[in-house]
This record gives C-alpha cells, sequence and structure tokens, in this order.
C-alpha cells in the first residue's frame, strides 16, 4: 500500500514538473527567472532552446508514468531489466542534481545569491533529494 501511495505521489510531482515546462514551451513567462541558473540576477539575451524544454518536459512525464506504472494503477507490459534499471536510474539522476555540479546548482553550489540560487536552495534541490530517496524507498519496499 506505501509503494503505490510513494510512487502516485511521484507521478504527480513529475506531472506537474512536466507541465511547467510545456507551459514555458509555449511562450509561458511565469517562474523563468528562477529557474535558470545565472551568474547575476539578470536575464538579459537569455535563452531557453525550446527542443530542450520539448524533452525535459517528456521525460519528466515518462518518469511520471513509470512511477504509475510501479503503483499498479496502470498496467503496461514492460521489460522487467527495463523496469528495475529505471527505478534505480531515476533517483540516482536527482540524487546528483541534489548534489550539484558545484558551481551554479544543488546543496553544494558557490554562486548563491541569485534568485536561481535561492529558488534552488529552498525548493529544486530539496524537492530532487525527496524524489532521490522516495524512490530509493520505493525500489527497496
Amino acid at each position: 500500500m506505501i509503494v503505490i501511495i510513494l510512487s502516485t505521489i511521484l507521478f504527480l510531482v513529475f506531472t506537474v514538473l512536466g507541465s511547467f515546462h510545456f507551459y514555458w514551451l509555449f511562450g509561458g513567462v511565469w517562474g523563468l527567472e528562477k529557474v535558470i541558473p545565472t551568474k547575476s540576477n539578470e536575464l538579459k539575451n537569455i535563452s531557453i532552446p525550446k527542443f530542450a524544454t520539448l524533452l525535459v518536459g517528456l521525460v519528466l512525464i515518462l518518469f511520471g508514468l513509470i512511477y504509475l506504472i510501479k503503483s499498479g494503477l496502470v498496467i503496461f507490459p514492460v521489460s522487467n531489466w527495463i523496469i528495475n534499471y529505471a527505478y534505480w536510474f531515476i533517483p540516482s539522476i536527482f540524487m546528483l542534481r541534489a548534489i550539484g555540479e558545484f558551481k551554479y546548482v544543488g546543496f553544494f553550489k558557490k554562486i548563491k545569491n541569485t534568485k536561481f540560487a535561492k529558488a534552488d536552495s529552498t525548493i529544486f534541490s530539496p524537492l530532487c533529494l525527496g524524489i532521490a530517496i522516495t524512490g530509493i524507498l520505493i525500489q527497496l519496499m
């Protein structure tokens, strides 16, 4: 029962995150100043490639669907080895994202005074850590 609940929560989280990317893909601007890593608070001449935004949105939705399959609420025939790798791969990605690349992103970043850095410290990195821990817990249960 706990696996169903946690998997459903991850499905919802990934669906919301993917939806934000589709919102930005189609021209939305809400929150953009807080989601782009920069050296300063200026967003002049920064453009996000549409293909990258689409790709990230699709991958996040796919991750959500993988956890929906794990919950058992949706039955989709997928090879066991693919699913087992996915259930370790996804938390690993988000654990690495939470740790960061030591300059702009993650708990150990050096640049800490931009809008992105503050949002990363309070929302994005803790969310990534929570996703990673939840994914690991689901896999171990």
